[in-house]
């Protein structure tokens, strides 16, 4: 049974986990250290890039220090080191890479370069130990994607946002209503007091076979509303409205993939899969059309480090290691050629 050490540096978390298992067994999660720099970067508005890697310099070796105590494990009894190389950030992407090489370079252990999004992909099977062929919806600030998968690195796209992503229009929604950052679970706190059906909001690219995602002009309606009412808007009912676009949106495109790709079970992931109105609007539409829905449990839905322990450690049971000389990958896809010896992921 293997052990891991993990590192998440991708934006604004910093994040180490030490993770045990063997595939198809639960996993472990031997420790599981966040520091959140939100306080840090609210007063900004959003991510000040300068700001996020500094403050992963700052915390990163105390958190690998809590986590090896709260673990009971020592750094010898460590098997590999896994760090997310993309996408995300480049100046945060190179802290937590860095320091999960240096760190298997010094033990000579394996160093396992791991893409955020497969963590998020992975994270609704945490209690499976593997990755079963389904659907993943991955919702995040950054990311809004369809993929047909049949295992671990084996990944087809399907769909994926052609303008802002969902999470990215929470906030920016948020921003606009004079939310605080985050906007996303501003939002949705708000829509919880609203009428969803105050506003009619358009739901783009929602006829027909289409599974690509565009959000940007569901983002300009609500900004055009705003500017007719001239400040004297509805907060709540402006919040719920939008909301149930992007949720109408997500779950129509979400059951149109199962059905195409005829698989039995939708995955969904990512921050965004933490609002309470979607989970509950899939779960409403599994048990109509027959499918069954995995989510990931609500600490593994932000980014965490114990998501991409597991994803290298699926890896690792394989006897796959990266490169130290692997860069990080800033745009990194998650469906790249199988001809990249280093970027771990492929194509079916």
């Amino acid at each position: 049974m293997a052990q891991l050490l993990a590192i998440e540096s991708s934006c604004d978390e910093t994040a180490v986990a030490i993770v045990r298992g063997s595939e198809g067994e639960p996993l472990q999660i031997l420790a599981s250290e966040i520091a959140s720099q939100i306080p840090l970067h609210r007063e900004h508005g959003g991510v000040v890039p300068e700001l996020a890697s500094r403050n992963h310099a700052l915390r990163l070796r105390g958190l690998v220090e809590a986590a090896l105590r709260q673990a009971d494990v020592s750094m010898a009894q460590i098997d590999g080191f896994a760090a997310t190389i993309g996408p995300g950030l480049a100046s945060s992407l190179l802290i937590g890479s860095t320091a999960a090489k240096a760190m298997a370079c010094a033990l000579q252990k394996p160093f396992l370069a791991i893409n955020h999004l497969e963590g998020h992909l992975c994270s609704p099977f945490l209690t499976v130990g593997s990755v079963p062929p389904h659907v993943a919806l991955i919702v995040s600030g950054g990311h809004t994607m369809l993929l047909d998968v049949l295992g671990i690195g084996q990944y087809r796209m399907l769909g994926s946002t052609r303008d802002d992503a969902a999470g990215e229009a929470f906030d920016k929604v948020g921003k606009m209503l004079g939310l605080p950052y985050p906007g996303g679970p501003e939002v949705e706190k708000a829509a919880r007091m609203g009428n969803p059906r105050a506003f009619d909001f358009p739901r783009s690219m929602v006829h027909g076979d289409e599974l690509d995602f565009s959000f940007s002009g569901l983002k300009t309606s609500v900004l055009y509303t705003l500017q007719r009412m001239h400040g004297n808007f509805p907060l709540d009912d402006i919040a719920a409205s939008f909301q149930q676009a992007v949720i109408d949106v997500l779950v129509k495109k979400a059951c149109l993939a199962v059905e195409q790709s005829r698989h039995q079970i939708l995955a969904i992931s990512g921050g965004v899969s933490l609002n309470r109105a979607l989970r509950l609007a899939l779960e409403e539409a599994s048990a109509k059309n027959n499918f069954t829905l995995a989510v990931a449990a609500p600490e593994v839905c932000a980014d965490n480090a114990v998501m991409i322990g597991f994803a290298g450690l699926l890896r690792f049971q394989r006897g796959m290691s990266s490169l130290l000389e692997e860069d990080i990958h800033p745009n990194l896809p998650l469906a790249t050629s199988q001809d990249s010896p280093h970027q771990l992921l492929k194509t079916r």
